[in-house]
């Protein structure tokens, strides 16, 4: 009777640490984007380039969640523009996974990155890849040899994430070619590049997760989703642009529906909900973003947390939106 009784408080014992250990696991996260540097052309100067000067000590950190800082960007960027033209003229051409970081690495430096991790136990740092723009022209994925790509892409960024003490890394292409019969910028050919890509990033211990960062769109769409359809169990995060649709008016009704939608796309991802620190898009913190957060943290288990972009916008504004979010998640459910 006395080992009947001990088992069974040795096994109640294990399964109730099992248990804290996945309730652990599902802590909630906050990311954000930080060091987006401008690229765009100006009337003074092509490259002239405009940022904040926001360090990660500036951005208010809860010890209460997981912390991610995304630096925002390298790039995969071969110059085929005419700089002296106006407009400057740009054109798509193959790109061949040789990334740079074009972040404000003045500030956020490597050293920076290991002195916010050793005060912020909770605080976890990615780079995140493609972006947008540069010098006025548009960043396009267009590989023309997969290998040749993947090769590049792992070596360049091995470098890079070893360089920084950097635990993971984000997908955010925003431009795509479309054109159909160009296999060089496909979605087939975007899935296989970014998904083995990660694939061996992981496989070789280079970093611990990876997440994607997809938009609304046809063609966003049809590059994503193939990706998440061949190798969606190598995807932590789903960063979904909820501030990229095209309304500044949205209700927390269409917000919720949104996310429901991105949840039936993307099945069995997590999903993070996102704010801009501009107001520009998607829905504002005035118009119901936290009530709808609020929502979904208490109704849907895919719900991963929060991230804004970004902190470069939301330096001059005290970090308003970082705060709430924080505290929101914090906050115990019962």
């Amino acid at each position: 009777m006395h080992f009947s009784n001990l088992f069974f408080i040795t096994i109640f014992t294990l399964q109730s640490l099992l248990f804290i250990s996945s309730i652990a696991v599902k802590q909630p996260i906050f990311r954000e984007y930080i060091g987006y540097v401008d690229l765009a052309r100006s009337q003074d100067d092509y490259r002239k380039i405009r940022y904040n000067n926001v360090s990660f000590s500036d951005v208010p950190i809860s010890p209460n969640v997981e912390f991610h800082f995304i630096l925002s960007f390298a790039i995969d960027y071969q110059n085929n523009t005419q700089p002296n033209t106006q407009p400057m003229v740009f054109t798509p051409i193959n790109t061949r996974g040789w990334f740079t970081a074009y972040w404000d690495t003045e500030i956020l430096t490597p050293s920076e990155v290991l002195s916010i991790k050793s005060k912020h136990p909770n605080v976890k740092v990615a780079v995140s890849i493609g972006g947008f723009t540069y010098l006025g022209g548009e960043s396009f994925f267009l590989a023309s040899d997969v290998d040749f790509w993947v090769t590049n892409a792992v070596r360049t960024l091995t470098d890079i994430i070893q360089k920084y003490n950097l635990d993971g890394i984000d997908i955010y292409y925003r431009n795509f070619t479309g054109v159909d019969d160009d296999i060089r910028g496909s979605p087939e050919t975007f899935a296989v590049c970014v998904g083995r890509l990660i694939s061996t990033l992981k496989d070789n211990g280079v970093i611990s997760f990876a997440s994607i960062a997809p938009f609304d769109g046809d063609l966003s769409r049809k590059y994503y989703l193939e990706l998440w359809r061949n190798y969606g169990q190598l995807i932590d995060y789903v960063n979904f642009q909820f501030y990229a649709y095209d309304t500044k008016w949205m209700s927390v009704d269409q917000f919720i529906d949104y996310f429901d939608a991105q949840t039936i796309l993307y099945k069995g991802g997590n999903i993070l909900a996102s704010i801009t620190s501009d107001d520009s898009g998607g829905l504002t913190a005035e118009n119901g973003f936290f009530e709808a957060c609020n929502t979904l943290r208490s109704s849907r288990e895919n719900f991963m947390g929060i991230f804004v972009w970004s902190a470069d916008i939301s330096k001059p504004k005290g970090f308003i939106y970082e705060n709430q979010s924080q505290a929101l998640l914090a906050t115990p459910q019962y």
